[in-house]
């Protein structure tokens, strides 16, 4: 609205690096698009999932409640180009290739489309995912799956049209929403995702999980917060949210509000808790009994 009254350009930055590209093409839903996002199929969980290049436990906003979801659904088909925990609670998995391994487009937030190539032949007889997307449609009998290439997809989502066109046009229906002002009964936690448990990728390189930037995750807090807990150093922290618990190291970070602990996301060590942003509560565990927890 403040856009529109000033004559100024309105935008905001997507979470990943095609996410304009993602609305583009109608993977989210918009006025004229209709369905359910990914928190709408979490909250009310659904007979089936199909699982695009997503491991549920560390690559959604809850991941506890992401993980109840698929082990309640009838069906769960996991895509990866990995094995991972969808091994717990998918019913089918099925191979493909990495972004490397195969030719596609990302839009960036300015709206430039880059095309790539693959670099090297996917592994095996995994295939890259638009063609094992193909195959099922093709054995399913749905329509609008005949692509015969990864520039046939790019054509059928990008036309002739322009992309700042297209971009004016989806982002027209979106409504951003307004963020709840309940003040949090208890401590509040505050997730990120770190630099390098961003991705699939960056989990399994090992150059990258030996530098600093991917030490294991720590609980944050200021000196108050953590005399009012006891803490000492070389104490642990158990983290409980929801039905999970996370027991991890505690340190001082006197930048932080009163009653907030900064606990990272998208990681194994806590991919057992809820979500990034909620109440927490949290008991010291002495450094001799840590082993023992």
């Amino acid at each position: 609205m403040v856009a529109e009254l000033t004559g100024a350009r309105f935008g905001f930055l997507g979470e990943a690096a095609n996410s304009v590209g993602g609305y583009i093409a109608g993977c989210v839903p918009t006025a004229g698009n209709a369905g359910l996002n990914a928190a709408q199929m979490l909250a009310r969980p659904l007979k089936a999932y199909f699982l695009l290049g997503v491991e549920a436990e560390l690559d959604t906003h809850d991941p506890g409640q992401s993980v109840a979801a698929m082990k309640s659904a009838e069906l769960v088909v996991a895509m990866s180009p990995y094995q991972h925990r969808a091994a717990d609670y998918a019913h089918v998995l099925l191979p493909i290739a990495t972004f490397s391994e195969t030719a596609g487009t990302f839009v960036s937030t300015e709206g430039t489309a880059q095309s790539f190539e693959g670099l090297v032949r996917p592994l095996g007889e995994a295939r890259p995912a638009w063609k094992v997307l193909r195959v099922l449609g093709n054995l399913l009998g749905v329509e609008g799956f005949d692509h015969d290439s990864a520039e046939d997809v790019k054509r059928e989502a990008l036309g002739d049209r322009s992309i700042p066109s297209l971009l004016d046009n989806r982002l027209r229906d979106f409504t951003l929403g307004a963020l709840a002002g309940t003040r949090a009964s208890g401590l509040e936690r505050i997730g990120e995702v770190p630099i390098y448990a961003a991705d699939a990728i960056a989990r399994r390189s090992q150059a990258l999980q030996r530098t600093r930037d991917a030490a294991a995750p720590v609980a944050w807090m200021n000196r108050a917060l953590f005399e009012q807990l006891g803490m000492r150093d070389g104490d642990a922290l158990l983290v409980r949210q929801g039905a999970g618990e996370a027991l991890v190291d505690a340190a001082v970070d006197d930048r932080l509000p009163p009653g907030c602990i900064r606990l990272a996301a998208a990681r194994p060590e806590t991919a057992a808790l809820g979500a990034m942003m909620g109440t927490v509560t949290a008991e010291r565990v002495p450094a001799q009994r840590r082993a023992a927890v």
